[in-house]
């Protein structure tokens, strides 16, 4: 994967084009140029719905074409997409004690931004909460990055041998349905767990492909050959944004 980090920060300003690719002479946009590498959008709920909404088919081909009368122009746009956002606009949520407070309507209107089929096209939803002084405080370390990093190393070589017949999958997230029902065999009680969160989230079908994935990542990091129950729970933890009432 490409090291350099791709870091777009213009959101006021940022236009469509700029994010694809485009102009009377077509050239790559920021999608391209992140092209095996990270494409990280900060405050994501303040760049224009529009732009947002460009990025679901390159996250879900790969590649962005560009048409023009004369001629068509496709570009690699294989990244990784990044993104943060406060949790409201004020920056608190649901905290009776915070200096800001948002309304209903302004924190619908500011969620609003991020559509339903983009959410689906992003594997991992993670909700930060704020860090107590009492564990920023503590001495007790936690794992280090180092032991990390040999745990990660060792299941992307566990995806590589996987798909080592492939010429076009490399990884568990560019598995296709045919490839997720091969590698994702469930037993009964992690199937009736799925079944379960599907149903109380209302998770599409892609959703559901999606937990399948990330399952299959974790059940990597562990070094195990099936995924199991403990597998599909903690991938469903990581969709917090289809959580019905995340809005309180």
């Amino acid at each position: 994967m490409n090291t350099k980090l791709y870091y777009t920060h213009t959101y006021l300003t940022f236009t469509n084009v700029a994010l694809v690719g485009g102009g009377s002479f077509p050239q790559p946009g920021e999608i391209s140029l992140s092209h095996n590498g990270v494409l990280f959008l900060d405050e994501l709920p303040e760049f224009k719905r529009d732009v947002l909404e460009v990025l679901r088919q390159p996250l879900e081909d790969r590649e962005v074409t560009i048409s023009r009368a004369k001629f068509t122009v496709t570009y690699p746009s294989s990244f990784m997409l990044v993104a943060s956002m406060n949790p409201s606009p004020g920056g608190y949520f649901n905290d009776p004690n915070a200096p800001v407070t948002s309304s209903p309507a302004e924190m619908q209107r500011y969620l609003s931004k991020i559509s339903g089929p983009l959410l689906d096209r992003i594997d991992i939803h993670i909700e930060v909460t704020p860090v107590p002084f009492e564990k920023l405080s503590e001495d007790r370390k936690g794992e280090t990055s180092v032991d990390i990093r040999k745990r990660v190393t060792k299941a992307r070589e566990l995806q590589t041998d996987r798909f080592k017949e492939s010429d076009l999958v490399h990884y568990n997230a560019q598995m296709s349905t045919k490839q997720i029902r091969k590698y994702c065999v469930l037993d009964d009680a992690s199937k009736q767990l799925l079944k379960t969160a599907m149903e109380r989230l209302n998770l599409s079908a892609r959703a559901y492909d999606r937990i399948l994935k990330v399952s299959r990542t974790i059940a990597d990091l562990e070094g195990v050959e099936s995924v199991n129950g403990a597998h599909i729970s903690e991938a469903i933890q990581y969709r917090s944004l289809d959580r019905e009432g995340w809005l309180g």
